[in-house]
């Protein structure tokens, strides 16, 4: 189905992203349980995990910490107390009939995160509150003709909510926002931000409103969006069907739509809830939350160098191409990786033009992340510094990096096994240099006369006499020294 609106110019576009990141914590929430991807079905559970009587909850102090980690990294404040709260509600993969959640006291609250606009400009969008909960069960509907069933080894499972402002003004600005939070939680390596998988959630709410005014106009929520393309997708979808139902007079309900990634459109799921349909009450059978000044300065301490700090650091102080920085800094590892190669080879540049076109290509052939690479920085810093020490030609590289990927050999060993080391042996040259003048008397001539472009000629006959051995820097020299004396 497809929506056409005219008159763009008439509304603005206002959307909120609540994202939900599945933490990396070995256990679930409040119970001693794996917290595992991929296990066979409801193997990982447990009497806490089904809500049976006379159950209690105990807190996992790495859902603490963490959470604490992604307040401080997005400038956040941090509630010193904050409370649990059930969130009541009734669905067949949540056996206790409630959800431990966090409700008017959000452990983080009132922090931003910076996006880049596409004209290059940043733009600050900022969040209403970060806070804990626990996961629900899976519901599967495409394995029985005839029955839903139940998966409950994500039930407990902890999870953070990242609930930002209205501040985002179009789809794209979504997806970069979105795209933001994955890199955070990766650098802060609490959460794996793997949508297919789950791990991080989206529902977006959208709606419009006539350009020029300040009331919010009607939002809907769209949820089941798992994957970043399929967030801008919907929203735009979105847009557009809610213009049009305005431009044809009609009026925004409120409502909760699903996304249909097939028929790359949205439909209504249900009415949409507030707070109060929920019954939120304090969770009577866990503390409140207490973070004392030592553990918040001992957090902050560990926190690494977040991507945007790093990618400047990179432009700054490494010289390096605001466009490299920006791909090498989306991935923790993959930086982690460009800064041991540079540090040792002494060439940022060099290194970053490698990663960027050679290994990027082998890491999305193979679907490898860089940890992964078996060749590892110290090989490519070898390699790199073959090259600038003209042991090697630039397009003996390609080869020599394939080579070491499919053996232990060194960028050294490597080269010599392919035969592909340059001499740079004055007794090994000069006589092939000397060969090539007296065999191109007429060239020889032409070039004293002033057709200086036939050094390539001479040099071209140099390397191909050695079979490409030859250092060809230190052929143009012998050959223009060569020349001069004929």
């Amino acid at each position: 189905m497809s929506i056409t609106v005219t008159a763009d110019t008439q509304f603005e576009t206002v959307i909120g992203l609540e994202v939900h990141a599945q933490l990396l914590t070995k256990s679930k929430a409040f119970t001693p349980v794996k917290a595992e991807y991929g296990g066979n079905p409801n193997t990982q559970i447990s009497p806490l995990c089904l809500g049976h009587p006379g159950t209690l909850p105990v807190l996992n102090e790495n859902l603490v910490r963490f959470i604490i980690k992604i307040g401080l990294a997005t400038h956040c404040e941090i509630a010193p107390k904050s409370i649990f709260a059930r969130k009541n509600y009734f669905y067949p993969d949540l056996p206790k009939g409630y959800q431990i959640s966090q409700f008017d006291t959000p452990i983080c609250f009132g922090g931003h995160i910076m996006i880049t606009l596409e004209d290059g400009s940043t733009k600050k969008i900022g969040l209403t509150r970060i806070h804990m909960e626990e996961d629900a069960g899976k519901s599967i509907h495409d394995q029985d003709p005839y029955n839903t069933l139940v998966d409950l080894n994500r039930a407990g499972t902890p999870l953070i909510e990242i609930v930002s402002e209205p501040d985002l003004r179009s789809p794209r600005e979504a997806y970069d926002y979105l795209t933001q939070i994955k890199k955070i939680v990766q650098y802060l390596e609490i959460c794996d931000g793997n949508m297919e998988e789950g791990s991080l959630r989206c529902d977006a709410n959208v709606s419009i409103r006539p350009v020029g005014q300040k009331e919010f106009g009607t939002r809907t929520e769209i949820k089941n969006l798992n994957s970043f393309r399929n967030v801008e997708r919907a929203l735009a979808y979105e847009v557009e069907r809610q213009k049009q139902l305005i431009l044809d007079g009609g009026k925004v309900i409120q409502q909760t739509l699903l996304w249909d990634a097939n028929r790359l459109e949205t439909r209504q799921l249900r009415s949409k809830e507030e707070a109060h349909d929920y019954r939120y009450f304090p969770e009577p059978d866990l503390p409140p939350v207490i973070v004392t000044n030592s553990l918040l300065q001992e957090i902050k301490a560990s926190l690494p160098e977040m991507p945007e700090v790093r990618k400047q650091r990179f432009v700054e102080e490494l010289g390096l191409p605001e466009y490299d920085a920006v791909l090498l800094t989306e991935d923790r590892y993959l930086a982690d990786y460009f800064e041991k190669v540079s540090d040792l080879s002494g060439e940022a540049k060099q290194t970053a033009n490698f990663i960027l076109t050679e290994i990027k290509r082998v890491l999305n052939d193979q679907h490898l992340d860089i940890r992964e690479l078996s060749v590892k920085p110290e090989m490519l810093a070898e390699l790199i510094t073959l090259k600038t020490s003209n042991k090697i030609s630039s397009s003996s590289m390609q080869p020599i990096f394939s080579e070491m990927l499919q053996t232990s050999l060194t960028a050294s060993e490597t080269a010599e096994k392919l035969n592909l080391l340059q001499v740079s042996d004055n007794s090994f040259l000069e006589p092939i240099v000397g060969q090539v003048i007296s065999d191109n008397p007429d060239e020889v001539t032409r070039y004293k006369e002033g057709k200086k472009g036939l050094m390539g000629f001479f040099v071209g006959q140099v390397m191909r006499l050695s079979k490409g051995k030859a250092n060809p820097k230190m052929v143009s020299q012998m050959v223009a020294k060569k020349l001069e004396e004929a």
